[in-house]
């Protein structure tokens, strides 16, 4: 048996998340005093409690959500997990399975998300764009939804999550087209997400373009572990790729059906999410009902996921 670990990305942060494993295991609160002394205040502080709203915007969140994501897995590590033989992240998780795998730093991650994600908000001004969860329609169906609800502006279809499961990304006006469109079209359920700018739509081409000086200046290397890299299914490679790809990541539409299934065919036998929430692991389920999933969003999710990784590993690992 062979384990897949993933990590989630903007859309699992809540306020007070990861204080149960906090308590704990001390490699969370270091790597929380690491991100503070980097993004200069106190994250820790600002994620528990949140008191004006801050977590939901994408400028906190991106860095939370890389710190939160790296933390739960030096949790893993100091509980004697074993290593995964493959990575992958969803939107911003693909820079923590990176530094996870051991393709980068995590300081110089950390710098590179956060002037990613200003770069993203300062993309689109605030109220022009917009994202919805489409559930119903196939990706075929929704891309052609998508075509005529544009009408000159932009609607892509920007995650492709699992099956019938497809969020939006655009202009506002175009955005809320397209959801009319798809409720006439059977969608079972339409929602507007509660994001801040509108993630891997071609509105964002600027600031991936933007964001390569960034990346040009952080010390990257090939990959530890294979990072199958969501844009289009297939494993990151050196460097260069890395930057490349990460630059266009930022308005490339999420490939999460493909790239769950090209780690199962690759070999995983067994998909564990680390980071907060179980977003992906509830996404798992409804991609490949057969691969057994876990999480670790606390101390005993964490030891559910500790059995559902391959003893063998573990056993030979310890002897």
């Amino acid at each position: 048996m062979t384990i897949a670990m993933v990590f989630p990305g903007q859309g699992s942060q809540s306020q007070g998340m990861q204080a149960d494993l906090a308590a704990g295991f001390t490699e969370v609160a270091d790597v929380y005093a690491q991100a503070s002394d980097i993004m200069g205040y106190d994250l820790w502080q600002l994620v528990q409690n949140d008191p004006q709203g801050r977590l939901g915007e994408t400028v906190v969140t991106q860095p939370a959500m890389l710190t939160a994501g790296y933390a739960a897995w030096r949790v893993w590590q100091s509980s004697g997990g074993a290593m995964p033989e493959q990575m992958a992240g969803h939107s911003l998780g693909e820079y923590t399975a990176l530094v996870c795998a051991g393709a980068v730093s995590f300081a110089d991650a950390l710098t590179v998300v956060r002037r990613r994600s200003e770069l993203m908000q300062q993309a689109v001004p605030a109220g022009r764009g917009a994202m919805a969860a489409i559930l119903g329609l196939d990706d075929d169906a929704m891309l052609a939804v998508c075509a005529q609800a544009a009408a000159g502006k932009v609607v892509d279809a920007v995650n492709f999550n699992a099956p019938g499961q497809v969020v939006i990304a655009g202009d506002k006006d175009a955005v809320n087209r397209a959801i009319e469109l798809a409720k006439e079209q059977g969608a079972r359920r339409a929602l507007i997400l509660p994001v801040s700018v509108p993630a891997h739509s071609s509105l964002m081409r600027a600031a991936g373009e933007a964001l390569q000086e960034s990346l040009a200046a952080a010390n990257f290397s090939t990959p530890g572990i294979a990072v199958i890299a969501a844009s289009n299914a297939t494993p990151y490679g050196d460097a260069q790729d890395i930057r490349e790809r990460l630059s266009r990541q930022v308005y490339s539409p999420v490939q999460w059906v493909n790239t769950v299934n090209a780690m199962i065919t690759a070999g995983a036998t067994s998909v564990i999410e680390c980071g907060p929430g179980k977003v992906l692991a509830g996404l798992m389920r409804r991609i490949d009902k057969t691969t057994p999933c876990a999480f670790i969003n606390s101390v005993d999710s964490l030891q559910d996921a500790l059995q559902c990784e391959p003893i063998v590993h573990r056993s030979e690992e310890n002897s």
